[in-house]
C-alpha cells in the first residue's frame, strides 16, 4: 500500500518569512515556484527552456513544477487573496480590448 505524503524537504525551494506568501521561492532568488511553472505553461516551454531562460538548474525547474502540482490549493488561495487586495485598491484586473 502506498500513501501520498507531501514532500517537506526541497533542495531548491525555500520559504520567505518576511513575505505574506506561504508559497515557496527559488533559493537565493526573488522568484516564486509559481512564476517558474506559470512561465512554462503560458509560453508552452519545456523545463529545459525554462531553466535556460531563468538561468536555473533543470532540477530547480522540475522541483518548482512538482511543488506547484502538489500545492495547487495554496497557490489558488494566494492568487485570490492578491486579486481581492488589488481590487480593493481600485486596480482593474479585467483585460480590456480596444478597437
Amino acid at each position: 500500500m502506498t500513501c501520498n505524503v507531501a514532500k517537506t524537504q526541497w533542495q531548491y525551494l525555500e520559504q520567505r518569512p518576511q513575505s505574506w506568501r506561504q508559497q515557496l521561492y527559488i533559493k537565493g532568488r526573488k522568484l516564486t515556484a509559481l512564476t517558474v511553472w506559470a512561465d512554462a505553461v503560458a509560453n508552452n516551454m519545456t523545463p529545459e527552456e525554462v531553466a535556460d531562460s531563468k538561468e536555473l538548474p533543470l532540477a530547480a525547474v522540475l522541483e518548482a513544477m512538482e511543488y506547484c502540482e502538489t500545492h495547487q490549493t495554496l497557490l489558488q488561495q494566494e492568487a485570490e487573496a492578491e486579486r481581492h487586495y488589488l481590487e480593493s485598491r481600485g486596480v482593474c484586473l479585467e483585460h480590456q480590448v480596444t478597437h
